[in-house]
């Protein structure tokens, strides 16, 4: 054998050894990006809370909020270990939501302050009453000469993010609940579930009709989860839900 055909079985064996390399240097890059998703989608992670809280009642008052920004911002303020971090975009699994409302005697209460009369699901009161027959449930029934209601609706969206096992709590204004009933139609158009996608929440800024800027909510799933991961999504939703709801109940009665 001469030496140019030893130098190209060399050659091509060298190239071989290349390819292979970058194959399991690739693969190894999906298991690190796979690794990198929601860590709360494990079987055992209900069992993990309940087992670091010894049984305690978990409420929604321990998750972090993110509340509707003032004056038309385009910028969320987000709760963080080292406090308040600035946020153009929220993303990530809307586990469940909730409509709540609540009223209030005055319009400006202090943050904390009990309301008067709230309901769940913005259709029954806590102590039974329906919503619809409220008078302040009526348009103009909020003092200040807008036509804004005295009773506070809002959505409340129990959200899990990919860096944390805790979900956030992400809450929008009345003013864009519809934008959000119209996401929620467009998902059940294409038979997605809610928890079965990533979705992202974007900032828009809006003037209303007394020329008082405000923040619109833009919803866009991003991603639609794999069978498994929705199938774990779902029922990590549920088992909170489930949670919260018993402390609810504990505490109603």
């Amino acid at each position: 054998m001469n030496t140019t055909t030893l130098k190209n079985r060399l050659n091509r064996k060298l190239e071989t050894i290349t390819i292979e390399k970058e194959k399991e240097t690739m693969s190894e890059a999906v298991i690190t990006t796979t690794n990198q998703g929601y860590i709360a989608l494990n079987n055992n992670t209900i069992d993990i809370i309940k087992e670091n809280l010894k049984n305690q009642p978990i409420s929604l008052q321990l998750f972090d909020t993110v509340k509707s920004p003032a004056g038309g911002s385009t910028v969320f303020s987000v709760p963080g270990i080292a406090g308040d971090e600035a946020e153009k975009s929220i993303s990530g699994i809307i586990l469940d939501y909730t409509t709540p409302r609540a009223y209030w005697e005055t319009t400006d209460p202090v943050e904390g302050t009990p309301p008067t009369c709230y309901s769940k699901d913005s259709l029954v009161s806590f102590d039974g009453k329906a919503c619809s027959h409220c008078p302040f449930n009526d348009f103009g029934s909020r003092d200040g000469g807008t036509n804004a209601k005295a009773c506070k609706e809002s959505v409340a969206l129990l959200m899990l993010r990919p860096d944390n096992i805790m979900p956030i709590i992400v809450r929008i204004p009345v003013s864009s609940k519809l934008i959000f009933q119209r996401y929620l139609t467009r998902l059940i158009g294409k038979m997605l579930p809610i928890s079965g996608v990533v979705t992202k929440i974007t900032l828009e800024k809006s003037t209303n009709k007394s020329g008082q800027p405000y923040s619109v909510y833009n919803f866009e799933a991003v991603e639609v989860l794999s069978d498994d991961e929705a199938a774990n999504a779902k029922a990590f939703g549920k088992g909170l839900m489930e949670m919260l709801a018993a402390e609810s109940d504990r505490v109603a009665s």
